[in-house]
């Protein structure tokens, strides 16, 4: 879709007009059987488009993309209320989803593909959530691997695992905006991307009736493919902005954090280390906007004598 060289110039996805591959790549990959959005618009009425219907979609996303406005329902979500457990009554029993406009979909995973390109070499190696090729089992792997090197040297491991509040719905959009043009998003494609959020509102959607609407000024946008990417780029600022000199040899790196999307842990050698890390960490945190739950969150020290 693009070359290296325009990744490496900062050129990707900027000032560059969506192409019909890209849009056929993407619909193509869609699931049927979802549940649409305000627009009604089901994934298999994309899927059954022909060349001429991709072509009027990828003229559709040009328009948006040139001119920096997308439509009104593109910005919509219909929040579904789904019971988890306990009493009906309670609202906290329920967690909703959001229902978003299809094509919408498409058109912000095009615009994830682009930034995904510029953004992904600049996200550090300790970050593994929402990135192709890695998940859960490395870090558990690369955590394991440094308790058996630091217990090989009779060296405790502090650690605490840290819990952000609602860390997805609290990510303040102005600061966000900041954190994407420094990681080299700008141009027309930090445009498109604002414009999905510019007139956000959401719905709820409950036993056949609907509510008002009412707007959303803050978090992203739930069920948007672009919100994960923009996630763990705000994390990535976090996380580099708080490291100090801290943290626990591996090999010949020193590992202060490692991060899934929201789920922390930070590393030490010492209380007192542990304690410097999460103080700077909190600091940033508050600084962007985010909070940490001091009930989730919880200290460990695991360690080994010397055999």
């Amino acid at each position: 879709m693009f070359s290296s060289e325009e990744a490496e110039s900062g050129d990707t996805g900027i000032g560059l007009s969506i192409t019909e591959a890209e849009v056929a790549k993407v619909v193509k990959k869609l699931l049927g059987g979802r549940a649409a959005g305000v627009d009604e618009i089901r994934p298999e009425f994309l899927k059954a488009l022909d060349v001429v219907g991709l072509s009027w979609l990828t003229r559709l996303f040009n328009i948006a993309w040139t001119s920096g406005v997308v439509p009104l329902d593109w910005q919509t979500g219909v929040v579904v209320p789904l019971f988890k457990k306990g009493d009906r009554r309670v609202c906290s029993n329920y967690r909703g989803i959001t229902l978003l406009s299809l094509p919408g979909k498409v058109y912000a995973r095009v615009l994830e593909k682009r930034v995904r390109l510029i953004v992904e070499p600049r996200i550090q190696e300790e970050q593994c959530g929402f990135r192709p090729g890695r998940g859960t089992l490395d870090q558990l792997f690369t955590l394991s691997r440094i308790l058996e090197g630091s217990w090989e040297f009779a060296q405790p491991v502090h650690m605490c695992f840290v819990d952000l509040e609602k860390a997805f719905d609290c990510v303040p959009r102005g600061i966000l905006w900041e954190v994407l043009r420094e990681y080299g998003v700008h141009g027309s494609l930090l445009r498109a991307i604002q414009a999905l959020y510019k007139q956000s509102r959401s719905l709820v959607r409950m036993a056949g009736s609907k509510s008002d609407f009412f707007p959303v000024r803050v978090g992203l946008r739930q069920g948007c493919p672009l919100s994960p990417i923009l996630f763990i780029i705000f994390m990535d600022r976090i996380s580099r902005r708080s490291q100090g000199m801290e943290g626990v040899r591996f090999g010949d790196l020193r590992v202060t954090s490692l991060l899934f999307a929201d789920d922390v842990v930070l590393l030490g050698t010492s209380g007192r280390e542990l304690q410097l890390s999460l103080d700077r960490f909190a600091a940033e945190c508050e600084a962007a906007g985010m909070r940490i739950s001091t009930s989730k969150s919880e200290a460990m020290v695991l360690t080994r004598e010397r055999v």
